[in-house]
Parts: structure tokens; C-alpha cells; sequence
């Protein structure tokens, strides 16, 4: 059960971070060329960053109308529904025509399957979560939460493995089409992870919630009237968190890998991939580092431990990208080791959140609380980090104002992790 819970559990989010990391580097080195069709590169990465804040912002949707299913019909029903949205999209954006073949009608359609990802999306987190936490036995749920969050690294070191190995090509070659193989092997995942969740359980919380007949027939109502200022304090932990991660993720790629004259450092794009890479394997380890320290600490500590390590490292991570250089240029290895230091931090923050806001709702309307949080803070955080740093750097010409916007939004997180409980009082029904 353990392995089949973990692959169910973590498919869903490797396929959303397995598009995410692909549709960054796409809009950082392929999209401007492809969609966004503009003289600026700068400009075209901007907009190709609109369509992935655009997407963001429809999960919080997803998660309201996933999570209404999840708490009336079950986890493991609504997860087949969002898992198969989620990999369609995916699928269909390698399909797509572009610029130069239907004009403008090719960024609409792209942003058309966005909008589809992002609700799927929305109904992800949560419920996955529930479906091994609710499982998980007493001591381990820590360990099991971090089944959701650890499918973040490998969806995303999938996704640069493709792209690296894509890079191998002449520049002519990926733009004419060989961009679109990464996303139409995103069927892979989807199979995969289909046949997996149709074969696991529904959680016995749930179950014992219809064997009671105490499933709640509004859960959006019920959460928001007993539990709308929780939501909101943890979608403010969430916010600052994903606002550091989607720099690391998304951001860095157009910075280092743009022209010094245009405000980057001129890095290899292949070199900045094998970056995240290694930072995407230092994410997972810091992941369940921070997920089995959880189960013997608490979440909230590890979690305000984390956040404050973001906050401090945001000043020296854009100097240490351009370590041993001189002027805007950069050391590759400076470079390598800001990344990886990026990802080991957030890792250890990511890990437990999950478990821990499955332990601030009570089960009847849990799927739409967590779900809700988790996506309202990801849609403001990390949906529009990438677009807020792009305009900072182009206004400023210094990745300082960056790093003081981060600083900003991981001290929001903290004051946000202190305002919750370790553990809500009406909350005793994990298992």
C-alpha cells in the first residue's frame, strides 16, 4: 500500500511541476519565437509569464470546485477527474499550431489550455494530500504528506532532463517543433498515474464520513463561514513560499540565460538546466529531511525554520550567482550553488505544509480548505513572481529590488506561520 499510495499520491503534482518547469524554460528560450511573436525577447518573455500567472489564477476556482466534490462524492473519484484534465492540457499544448500557422488564435488557445490546467491544478494538492495523510499511520503522516510535495522535484527534473536533452539540438531544430515532444510525453505520467489511482482506496476518514452520513452538502459555505480567516492566514504562508520557489523555478532561467546588455548574465541555458537539476535533487532531500523531522517536532517549526532561511538568503543568492565574475558576468559555479542552495531551503519549508494544513481543518470540509489555501496562496505567490521580478529588473537594471520583494513576501509567510496552531482543537479525525 505504501508505494502504491506514494506513486498515487505524487503523480499528480510531478505532472503539474513536469508542466510548470516545462512551460518556464519554454517561455524563457522557445515561446517568444513560437507564440508570443514580439521584437523585444524581454517583452516576449513577459507575456509568455502573463499566461503562466493566468493559469494560477485559476486554481483557486479548481480548488473550490474540486474541493466541493472531494468533501460530497470522495478523494480518489475527484482525483481521477483532475489528474485527467491536468495531462490532457498538458498533451494538447504540444499539439498546438503555432504563431506563424494561425496568427494570434495560437496564444489564445495556449492560454485557453492554461486556464484548463490551472482549475485541474486546483483540485490537486489538497485532495492528494488527503488521500495518503488520511491513510497515514500515527507518527508517519509527515513522511506521507511529503508523497504530494516530492512529486515537485521529480516532475521538475523530468521536465529538465527532456529539455536539457532538447538543448543538445540546433536552436532552428527546437524552435521548428522538436519543443513539442516534452509535452505530448506528459501522456506518459498521465497513464501511469491514471492506473495507479484507479487501483488504490478511498480514505477511511472519508468513508466513515458517508458510513455517518456527516458529509457536508456545502462544504465551501461551512469553510469559509467557520474557518475563512484560517484559510486565508495559511494561503499567506503559501504566498511568500511559492513567490521564493517560482524564482528559483522560472525566473533565473530568463535572467541568467539572457544577454548581459539585456540585464541577464549570458549563461548557458544547458548549464542553468543541469543547475536546477541538481537543485531539484537537493529539493527532494530537503523535502524529506524536513517531512521526518515534522513527525518528530512538529510542522510548524520546521516550517518557520525554513521561511527564515529564505528571508536571509534572499540578499546574497543573486551576488552568489555572479560569484568570481566581474560586473554583470557570472561564474557558472556561483551560479550552480545559488540554485541548489535555493531548493534545499524551500525544501525544508514545502515538505511538511501539506500535513499540516490537512491538521487545521476538520474532515467534512477538508478537501475545499485545504485546497483553497493552498491554491489562493500559490495563485498570488508564485503565479506572479516570475512577471513581478521580469518588471523589477527591466524598471531597476538591480536584482536587489528582487531580493528586497522576497524578503517582503517570506516575512509575510512567517507572521502567517505564527498566527496558526500547530494543530486546530476540533481537528481529531486524521485516520
Amino acid at each position: 500500500m505504501f508505494t502504491r499510495l506514494a506513486v498515487a499520491s505524487g503523480a499528480g503534482t510531478a505532472l503539474e511541476y513536469y508542466d510548470f518547469a516545462l512551460y518556464a524554460t519554454a517561455t524563457s528560450i522557445v515561446f517568444n519565437q513560437v507564440f508570443f511573436v514580439v521584437d523585444d525577447p524581454w517583452f516576449g518573455a513577459f507575456l509568455g509569464f502573463v499566461t503562466f500567472a493566468v493559469g494560477f489564477l485559476m486554481a483557486p476556482v479548481g480548488a473550490v470546485v474540486f474541493g466541493h466534490l472531494g468533501d460530497r462524492i470522495g478523494r480518489r473519484r475527484t482525483l481521477v477527474a483532475t489528474f485527467t484534465l491536468m495531462g490532457v492540457a498538458t498533451v494538447l499544448m504540444g499539439l498546438l499550431p503555432d504563431y506563424h500557422t494561425i496568427g494570434v488564435t495560437a496564444p489564445v488557445l495556449l492560454l485557453i489550455l492554461r486556464l484548463a490546467h490551472g482549475i485541474a491544478r486546483g483540485g490537486e494538492v489538497g485532495g492528494a494530500g488527503l488521500l495518503s495523510i488520511e491513510q497515514a499511520p500515527t507518527g508517519r503522516r509527515g513522511i506521507y504528506g511529503s508523497f504530494v510535495t516530492l512529486g515537485s522535484p521529480i516532475g521538475a527534473g523530468l521536465a529538465n532532463l527532456m529539455v536539457l536533452a532538447i538543448l543538445a539540438f540546433p536552436a532552428d531544430v527546437v524552435v521548428a517543433g522538436l519543443w513539442r515532444v516534452p509535452f505530448l510525453l506528459g501522456g506518459l505520467v498521465l497513464i501511469i498515474g491514471l492506473i495507479t489511482r484507479l487501483h488504490v482506496d478511498e480514505t477511511p476518514v472519508f468513508q466513515r464520513l458517508q458510513d455517518t452520513e456527516t458529509v457536508s452538502p456545502h462544504p465551501l459555505a461551512d469553510a469559509v463561514r467557520a474557518n475563512g480567516g484560517r484559510i486565508l492566514t495559511a494561503a499567506g504562508v503559501v504566498f511568500g513560499f511559492n513567490a521564493f520557489q517560482f524564482v528559483l523555478f522560472s525566473f533565473l532561467l530568463s535572467y541568467g540565460s539572457e544577454a548581459v546588455d539585456d540585464h541577464g548574465l549570458g549563461l548557458s541555458r544547458s548549464m542553468l538546466i543541469v543547475g536546477t537539476l541538481l537543485g531539484c535533487l537537493a529539493h527532494a532531500a530537503a523535502i524529506l529531511v524536513g517531512s521526518m523531522i515534522s513527525d518528530r517536532v512538529g510542522r510548524r517549526p520546521v516550517i518557520a525554520t525554513g521561511a527564515i532561511a529564505l528571508a536571509a538568503y534572499a540578499i546574497p543568492m543573486f551576488p552568489l550567482f555572479r560569484a568570481g565574475g566581474t560586473g554583470t558576468s557570472a561564474d557558472p559555479a556561483g551560479a550552480l550553488a545559488a540554485m541548489v542552495i535555493g531548493f534545499t531551503l524551500s525544501g525544508i519549508m514545502f515538505g511538511p505544509v501539506v500535513t499540516w494544513f490537512a491538521q487545521l481543518f476538520p474532515a467534512a470540509r477538508r478537501y475545499t480548505a485545504v485546497g483553497l489555501a493552498f491554491q489562493l496562496g500559490a495563485a498570488f505567490g508564485g503565479g506572479f513572481s516570475p512577471l513581478i521580478a521580469n518588471r523589477l529588473l527591466a524598471a531597476t537594471g538591480s536584482t536587489l529590488s528582487i531580493s528586497l520583494y522576497l524578503i517582503v513576501v517570506m516575512v509575510l509567510s512567517l507572521v502567517c506561520v505564527a498566527l496558526l496552531p500547530e494543530r486546530a482543537a476540533e481537528v481529531d479525525d486524521l485516520r
